[in-house]
Protein backbone atom coordinates (compact mmCIF):
# COMPACT_ATOMS: atom_id res chain seq x y z
CA UNK A 1 0.00 0.00 0.00
CA UNK A 2 2.84 2.51 1.17
CA UNK A 3 5.55 2.83 3.22
CA UNK A 4 6.92 6.75 4.98
CA UNK A 5 10.08 6.64 6.42
CA UNK A 6 12.88 9.16 7.73
CA UNK A 7 16.41 9.08 8.04
CA UNK A 8 19.04 11.03 9.80
CA UNK A 9 22.53 11.98 8.61
CA UNK A 10 25.08 13.67 10.73
CA UNK A 11 28.76 13.35 11.67
CA UNK A 12 30.07 10.81 13.62
CA UNK A 13 31.48 12.81 16.99
CA UNK A 14 35.06 11.22 16.83
CA UNK A 15 38.03 13.08 15.88
CA UNK A 16 39.07 11.50 12.71
CA UNK A 17 37.07 7.74 11.01
CA UNK A 18 36.91 5.31 13.44
CA UNK A 19 38.09 1.36 11.86
CA UNK A 20 35.83 -1.46 10.73
CA UNK A 21 36.37 -3.01 13.85
CA UNK A 22 35.62 -0.04 15.90
CA UNK A 23 32.45 0.72 13.89
CA UNK A 24 31.41 -2.84 15.02
CA UNK A 25 31.51 -2.44 18.21
CA UNK A 26 29.63 0.99 17.87
CA UNK A 27 27.29 -0.42 16.23
CA UNK A 28 25.93 -3.88 17.72
CA UNK A 29 23.42 -2.23 19.74
CA UNK A 30 21.57 -5.77 20.00
CA UNK A 31 23.38 -8.47 21.68
CA UNK A 32 23.66 -11.61 19.94
CA UNK A 33 22.62 -9.82 16.76
CA UNK A 34 25.87 -9.27 14.28
CA UNK A 35 26.83 -6.01 12.41
CA UNK A 36 26.79 -6.11 8.83
CA UNK A 37 29.90 -4.82 7.57
CA UNK A 38 31.29 -4.56 3.49
CA UNK A 39 34.32 -3.01 2.36
CA UNK A 40 33.83 -1.69 -1.57
CA UNK A 41 33.80 0.93 -2.43
CA UNK A 42 33.94 2.23 1.22
CA UNK A 43 33.71 1.16 4.55
CA UNK A 44 30.26 0.43 5.31
CA UNK A 45 28.70 -1.05 8.64
CA UNK A 46 25.37 -1.96 9.14
CA UNK A 47 23.65 -2.10 12.37
CA UNK A 48 21.05 -5.07 13.14
CA UNK A 49 17.64 -4.15 13.02
CA UNK A 50 15.63 -2.67 15.91
CA UNK A 51 11.58 -3.11 16.42
CA UNK A 52 9.94 -0.25 17.95
CA UNK A 53 6.12 -0.92 19.19
CA UNK A 54 3.35 1.47 18.25
CA UNK A 55 -0.01 1.93 19.26
CA UNK A 56 -1.09 5.68 17.93
CA UNK A 57 -2.99 8.30 15.31
CA UNK A 58 -0.60 8.41 11.65
CA UNK A 59 0.04 11.68 9.56
CA UNK A 60 -3.12 12.60 7.95
CA UNK A 61 -3.23 15.42 5.47
CA UNK A 62 -6.47 15.88 5.67
CA UNK A 63 -6.64 15.66 9.65
CA UNK A 64 -8.44 12.23 9.48
CA UNK A 65 -8.55 10.44 13.33
CA UNK A 66 -6.37 7.29 11.29
CA UNK A 67 -5.29 4.53 14.01
CA UNK A 68 -2.10 2.14 13.39
CA UNK A 69 -0.47 -0.43 15.14
CA UNK A 70 2.53 -2.31 14.61
CA UNK A 71 6.15 -2.12 14.52
CA UNK A 72 8.82 0.29 13.26
CA UNK A 73 11.65 -1.05 11.48
CA UNK A 74 15.11 0.96 12.50
CA UNK A 75 18.58 0.60 12.05
CA UNK A 76 21.97 2.56 12.34
CA UNK A 77 24.56 2.84 10.01
CA UNK A 78 28.07 4.44 9.60
CA UNK A 79 29.55 5.26 6.76
CA UNK A 80 33.68 5.51 5.57
CA UNK A 81 33.82 5.73 9.42
CA UNK A 82 33.00 8.98 9.47
CA UNK A 83 28.92 9.64 8.87
CA UNK A 84 26.14 8.03 11.07
CA UNK A 85 22.71 7.86 9.84
CA UNK A 86 19.32 6.58 11.87
CA UNK A 87 16.58 5.30 9.34
CA UNK A 88 13.55 4.19 10.40
CA UNK A 89 10.34 3.06 8.13
CA UNK A 90 7.14 0.86 8.53
CA UNK A 91 4.85 -0.47 6.02
CA UNK A 92 1.19 1.20 6.00
CA UNK A 93 -1.05 -1.91 5.00
CA UNK A 94 -5.05 -2.66 5.83
CA UNK A 95 -5.91 -4.29 8.98
CA UNK A 96 -7.04 -7.48 9.20
CA UNK A 97 -9.75 -6.50 11.47
CA UNK A 98 -11.12 -3.68 12.49
CA UNK A 99 -9.84 -3.90 15.92
CA UNK A 100 -6.69 -4.08 17.92
CA UNK A 101 -5.42 -7.43 18.23
CA UNK A 102 -2.97 -9.66 20.52
CA UNK A 103 0.75 -7.99 20.32
CA UNK A 104 2.41 -10.90 19.26
CA UNK A 105 -0.07 -10.89 15.82
CA UNK A 106 2.04 -7.26 15.11
CA UNK A 107 5.33 -8.55 16.12
CA UNK A 108 5.19 -11.69 13.82
CA UNK A 109 5.10 -8.80 11.11
CA UNK A 110 8.01 -6.69 11.95
CA UNK A 111 8.08 -3.42 10.06
CA UNK A 112 4.55 -3.27 9.18
CA UNK A 113 1.49 -0.92 11.01
CA UNK A 114 -1.84 -1.61 10.24
CA UNK A 115 -4.42 0.93 9.72
CA UNK A 116 -7.91 0.28 11.87
CA UNK A 117 -10.05 1.20 9.33
CA UNK A 118 -10.45 2.73 5.99
CA UNK A 119 -7.70 5.01 4.52
CA UNK A 120 -6.27 6.62 1.50
CA UNK A 121 -2.46 6.17 1.16
CA UNK A 122 -1.93 9.49 -0.45
CA UNK A 123 -4.17 10.97 2.92
CA UNK A 124 -1.05 9.62 4.58
CA UNK A 125 1.66 10.39 2.01
CA UNK A 126 0.67 13.82 2.65
CA UNK A 127 0.34 14.05 6.05
CA UNK A 128 3.82 13.23 6.32
CA UNK A 129 5.38 16.05 4.94
CA UNK A 130 2.98 18.61 5.99
CA UNK A 131 4.31 19.76 9.45
CA UNK A 132 0.87 20.81 10.22
CA UNK A 133 -0.30 17.47 10.07
CA UNK A 134 -1.65 16.16 14.13
CA UNK A 135 -0.20 12.23 13.43
CA UNK A 136 1.17 10.75 16.17
CA UNK A 137 3.58 8.49 14.52
CA UNK A 138 6.93 10.25 14.91
CA UNK A 139 9.75 8.00 12.80
CA UNK A 140 12.03 11.23 13.38
CA UNK A 141 12.13 10.67 16.98
CA UNK A 142 12.69 6.85 16.69
CA UNK A 143 15.62 7.51 14.07
CA UNK A 144 17.14 10.11 15.88
CA UNK A 145 17.51 8.19 19.30
CA UNK A 146 19.10 5.26 17.53
CA UNK A 147 21.61 8.30 16.08
CA UNK A 148 21.92 9.69 19.83
CA UNK A 149 22.44 5.78 21.25
CA UNK A 150 25.55 5.59 18.31
CA UNK A 151 27.05 9.06 19.18
CA UNK A 152 27.13 8.20 23.12
CA UNK A 153 29.35 5.43 22.38
CA UNK A 154 32.66 5.22 24.72
CA UNK A 155 34.46 4.75 22.31
CA UNK A 156 34.18 7.90 20.27
CA UNK A 157 36.06 10.94 21.52
CA UNK A 158 33.32 13.29 20.69
CA UNK A 159 35.64 15.93 19.69
CA UNK A 160 34.47 15.97 15.73
CA UNK A 161 36.59 18.32 13.50
CA UNK A 162 33.23 20.74 13.30
CA UNK A 163 29.91 21.26 14.18
CA UNK A 164 27.14 20.62 11.54
CA UNK A 165 23.82 20.24 12.10
CA UNK A 166 22.07 16.76 11.32
CA UNK A 167 19.71 16.72 8.57
CA UNK A 168 16.40 14.75 8.10
CA UNK A 169 14.92 12.77 5.11
CA UNK A 170 11.36 12.18 4.96
CA UNK A 171 9.97 9.88 2.44
CA UNK A 172 7.15 8.24 1.44
CA UNK A 173 7.13 5.46 -1.29
CA UNK A 174 4.26 3.95 -3.41
CA UNK A 175 4.28 0.99 -6.36
CA UNK A 176 3.24 2.10 -9.85
CA UNK A 177 5.23 4.29 -12.89
CA UNK A 178 8.73 5.02 -11.51
CA UNK A 179 9.02 8.85 -10.58
CA UNK A 180 11.10 10.93 -7.79
CA UNK A 181 10.19 14.23 -6.14
CA UNK A 182 13.15 15.88 -3.71
CA UNK A 183 12.20 19.00 -1.79
CA UNK A 184 14.13 21.11 0.38
CA UNK A 185 11.52 22.42 2.88
CA UNK A 186 14.34 23.86 5.20
CA UNK A 187 18.12 23.82 6.36
CA UNK A 188 18.36 20.52 7.85
CA UNK A 189 14.51 19.03 6.56
CA UNK A 190 13.91 17.57 3.22
CA UNK A 191 10.75 15.25 1.71
CA UNK A 192 11.29 12.60 -0.86
CA UNK A 193 8.18 11.28 -2.59
CA UNK A 194 9.02 8.19 -4.97
CA UNK A 195 6.89 5.80 -7.15
CA UNK A 196 8.26 2.77 -8.41
CA UNK A 197 7.94 -0.52 -9.90
CA UNK A 198 7.02 -3.75 -8.36
CA UNK A 199 6.30 -4.38 -4.88
CA UNK A 200 8.31 -2.72 -1.76
CA UNK A 201 11.76 -4.37 -0.86
CA UNK A 202 14.42 -3.16 1.43
CA UNK A 203 16.59 -1.87 -1.55
CA UNK A 204 14.11 1.08 -1.50
CA UNK A 205 14.86 2.32 2.45
CA UNK A 206 18.61 1.31 0.67
CA UNK A 207 18.10 4.40 -1.90
CA UNK A 208 16.44 6.83 0.58
CA UNK A 209 19.31 6.32 2.73
CA UNK A 210 22.02 6.59 0.02
CA UNK A 211 20.16 9.98 -1.23
CA UNK A 212 19.80 11.25 2.76
CA UNK A 213 24.03 10.61 3.06
CA UNK A 214 24.85 12.51 -0.23
CA UNK A 215 22.47 15.19 0.36
CA UNK A 216 24.04 15.50 4.00
CA UNK A 217 27.45 15.86 2.36
CA UNK A 218 26.49 18.25 -0.63
CA UNK A 219 25.06 20.02 2.37
CA UNK A 220 27.61 19.71 4.43
CA UNK A 221 30.37 21.16 2.18
CA UNK A 222 28.08 24.17 1.39
CA UNK A 223 28.42 24.59 4.84
CA UNK A 224 31.99 24.76 5.49
CA UNK A 225 32.79 26.99 2.19
CA UNK A 226 30.33 29.44 3.19
CA UNK A 227 32.34 29.28 6.71
CA UNK A 228 35.50 30.12 5.38
CA UNK A 229 34.59 33.13 3.60
CA UNK A 230 36.26 32.88 0.34
CA UNK A 231 37.22 36.46 -0.85
CA UNK A 232 36.34 38.18 2.59
CA UNK A 233 39.70 36.41 4.44
CA UNK A 234 43.02 36.03 3.91
CA UNK A 235 43.84 33.40 1.91
CA UNK A 236 45.46 31.44 4.64
CA UNK A 237 42.79 31.25 6.79
CA UNK A 238 40.10 30.05 4.06
CA UNK A 239 42.50 27.43 3.26
CA UNK A 240 42.35 26.58 7.09
CA UNK A 241 38.88 26.51 7.26
CA UNK A 242 38.37 24.09 4.34
CA UNK A 243 41.20 21.67 5.27
CA UNK A 244 38.14 19.63 7.37
CA UNK A 245 36.64 19.13 3.92
CA UNK A 246 39.42 17.93 2.15
CA UNK A 247 40.22 15.77 5.89
CA UNK A 248 37.15 14.31 6.17
CA UNK A 249 34.75 14.55 3.49
CA UNK A 250 35.37 14.66 -0.11
CA UNK A 251 36.19 11.24 -0.27
CA UNK A 252 32.91 10.20 0.65
CA UNK A 253 30.89 10.77 -2.23
CA UNK A 254 29.79 7.45 -4.25
CA UNK A 255 26.10 7.77 -5.31
CA UNK A 256 24.78 4.36 -6.37
CA UNK A 257 27.51 3.16 -4.22
CA UNK A 258 25.16 0.22 -2.73
CA UNK A 259 21.75 0.97 -4.84
CA UNK A 260 20.06 -2.06 -6.59
CA UNK A 261 20.56 -1.57 -10.57
CA UNK A 262 17.07 -1.05 -10.97
CA UNK A 263 16.80 1.79 -8.71
CA UNK A 264 19.50 3.25 -9.76
CA UNK A 265 17.56 5.41 -12.49
CA UNK A 266 16.50 7.77 -9.63
CA UNK A 267 20.01 8.93 -9.16
CA UNK A 268 20.19 9.31 -12.54
CA UNK A 269 17.32 11.67 -12.68
CA UNK A 270 18.32 13.55 -9.61
CA UNK A 271 21.97 14.06 -11.10
CA UNK A 272 19.78 15.38 -14.54
CA UNK A 273 17.79 17.77 -12.11
CA UNK A 274 18.57 19.34 -9.73
CA UNK A 275 22.11 18.19 -10.37
CA UNK A 276 23.81 16.68 -7.55
CA UNK A 277 26.98 15.89 -8.80
CA UNK A 278 27.37 18.60 -10.97
CA UNK A 279 26.89 20.97 -7.64
CA UNK A 280 29.22 18.38 -5.84
CA UNK A 281 32.03 18.51 -8.07
CA UNK A 282 31.57 22.27 -8.82
CA UNK A 283 32.33 22.73 -5.05
CA UNK A 284 34.97 19.93 -4.94
CA UNK A 285 36.86 22.34 -7.86
CA UNK A 286 36.28 25.65 -5.79
CA UNK A 287 37.83 23.80 -2.60
CA UNK A 288 40.90 22.29 -4.69
CA UNK A 289 41.39 25.57 -6.29
CA UNK A 290 41.03 27.84 -3.20
CA UNK A 291 44.05 25.62 -1.76
CA UNK A 292 46.17 25.22 -5.00
CA UNK A 293 45.66 29.25 -5.03
CA UNK A 294 47.24 29.99 -1.00
CA UNK A 295 49.79 27.03 -1.42
CA UNK A 296 51.26 28.72 -4.40
CA UNK A 297 51.19 31.90 -2.89
CA UNK A 298 53.31 30.52 0.22
CA UNK A 299 56.06 29.17 -2.13
CA UNK A 300 56.03 32.26 -4.10
CA UNK A 301 56.28 33.94 -0.49
CA UNK A 302 59.33 31.59 0.65
CA UNK A 303 60.79 31.99 -2.67
CA UNK A 304 61.11 35.84 -2.15
CA UNK A 305 62.12 35.47 1.47
CA UNK A 306 64.90 33.20 0.37
CA UNK A 307 66.44 35.15 -2.38
CA UNK A 308 66.16 38.62 -0.02
CA UNK A 309 68.56 36.38 2.53
CA UNK A 310 71.02 35.57 -0.02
Amino acid sequence: MLVIGEVHTGLLQNSGEISESTCREVLALLAGERVRVSRRPIIYALSPDRLTGVDCRLPSASRSRIRGVGTVLSRCSITGGRVVQGSSYVRIVRGAADRRLAWSHYLARPGVVEVLGKVKARDIADGLTDDRSTGGLDLGAISGRFVDLVQSSSLLDRRAPFRIPRTRLRWAAESGEPSIRFILDTDQVRTLRLVHEGEFTPAVADLCEDLALHDWLLTTLLVIIERARIGSTSGPDAAAKLSPAIDHLLHLWMPAARVEDALTPFWESLDRRPGFTRQWQSLVDRVRDQVAVNTLSLLRVTAEAGRSAQ
